[in-house]
């Protein structure tokens, strides 16, 4: 199946959106449109999408971050904010191909290094983290706590 990868423009960025609840269901359309409306106006993030057919199926934010990053030796350092791909074009390669995109924009912003971030418990996104070349550089737990 062919393909391209496209910056997110106007004419993406419904289905970006759309992408981006399902990623991330706690959001709202709104609140997440507004998000992604300041990702491509600002210098130090991309986002990029995957179409097939005239059909956008997948996505990927990058941004560079100049703070410390977990495992990194470098700064700044690219890192690979989300990514999705819609279930029916899993396993065929399109995440991979969009996170070399994002490796190649980052390596045009001065980085030697990628970094990304999963939760614990999405062995599916671990084990494509590491099919595609990343390596676990720590496990962090986070904690919360509401105070009066």
């Amino acid at each position: 199946m062919k393909g391209y990868i496209e910056e997110v423009s106007k004419e993406g960025f419904e289905e970006w959106v759309a992408m981006g609840l399902e990623l991330w269901p706690d959001n709202t359309a709104e609140g997440l449109a507004v998000e992604f409306k300041n990702l491509l106006e600002s210098a130090k993030e991309k986002a990029y999408l995957y179409k097939v057919n005239n059909k956008y199926v997948g996505f990927i934010n990058i941004s560079l971050r100049n703070d410390y990053v977990e495992g990194s030796v470098s700064s700044p350092v690219g890192y690979v904010e989300g990514i999705y791909i819609k279930e029916d074009y899993r396993k065929m390669g399109i995440a991979k191909l969009l996170v070399e995109k994002g490796e190649k924009w980052a390596k045009g912003k001065g980085c030697s290094q990628m970094a990304s971030d999963i939760e614990a418990h999405n062995t599916i996104c671990y084990d494509f983290h590491l099919n595609i070349g990343f390596k676990e550089a720590n496990r962090l737990i986070c904690f919360i706590k509401d105070i009066d």
